[in-house]
């Protein structure tokens, strides 16, 4: 199990043969990522069998944070909610396969708060089971979504703003979050299995469509600054800048 640590544009390693990720080379720490980000203190946890990246976010002035795309690495998401004294206001979900939900549950039991998804991602979050199954692996229902996010939404937690941005292609709810300080324009991204370092998410899973996935990055992701930090739910930070440049996906779209 990989401990939980404190990310700020730095990278942890993570196989390339998951449920979101294209085939690629194995992972390794992101030199061009930036050492200090907008984000105040974000915190990550990834174990087998997924090493899935689940994240807490958190504005260290008031404790008032979110939790992002909780998996099997739920109880160290939650093991730092606790550490931390953290207040934290939602579970937010970047889309809804397997190993970004399988927490969810357990999550709310603890934290009380409301589950937010994409209403396109809602036949994946209600065939978890079925999903399940695909991979070999017995997993349990979750509770039900509370809300769905909707254009103009934006979450405030403290100083800080989380918007969520459609960007379907790996599937038909991916969101990605931007995430950044209420008074300042620069933004980290969240990005679930939309862009990886060096890939893109898959796309030969149910609702996955390849020219819908580029357009959402291209149209989207790539509109933001270089310097921006890209957070991924598998392997490690990036930014917009080195996959512009460097992510054969990307070079000739």
């Amino acid at each position: 199990m990989e401990a939980v640590a404190r990310r700020r544009g730095r990278g942890r390693h993570g196989p390339a043969a998951t449920p979101g990720a294209e085939p690629a080379e194995p992972h390794r720490d992101s030199p061009g990522a930036a050492e200090e980000g907008v984000v105040v203190q974000i915190e990550l946890a990834s174990v087998p069998p997924f090493y899935k990246n689940g994240y807490v976010v958190a504005c260290e002035e008031t404790g008032e944070a979110v939790i992002i795309d909780p998996g099997d690495e739920v109880d160290e998401l939650l093991r730092v909610v606790r550490a931390t004294a953290s207040d934290v206001k939602a579970i937010l979900l970047t889309h809804a396969h397997l190993d970004h939900i399988t927490g969810v549950g357990r999550a709310k039991a603890e934290l009380g708060v409301p589950i937010w998804l994409h209403r396109d991602d809602l036949f994946l979050y209600d065939g978890i089971v079925e999903q399940g199954l695909m991979f070999g692996l017995e997993v349990s229902r979750q509770p039900p979504v509370d809300c769905f996010y909707e254009p103009g939404i934006a979450f405030r937690f403290g100083r800080y703003v989380a918007e969520p941005l459609h960007t379907p292609g790996h599937c038909p709810g991916g969101v990605c979050l931007a995430i950044g300080r209420t008074d300042e324009d620069r933004r980290e991204l969240f990005v679930g299995d939309t862009l990886f370092a060096g890939s893109i998410g898959r796309t030969d899973l149910p609702g996955g469509s390849q020219e819908q996935l580029l357009r959402s990055i291209v149209d989207v992701l790539l509109r933001f600054p270089d310097d921006t930090v890209v957070h991924p739910g598998h392997g490690p930070d990036t930014t917009i800048g080195r996959e512009r440049a460097t992510n054969p996906f990307l070079i000739h779209v």
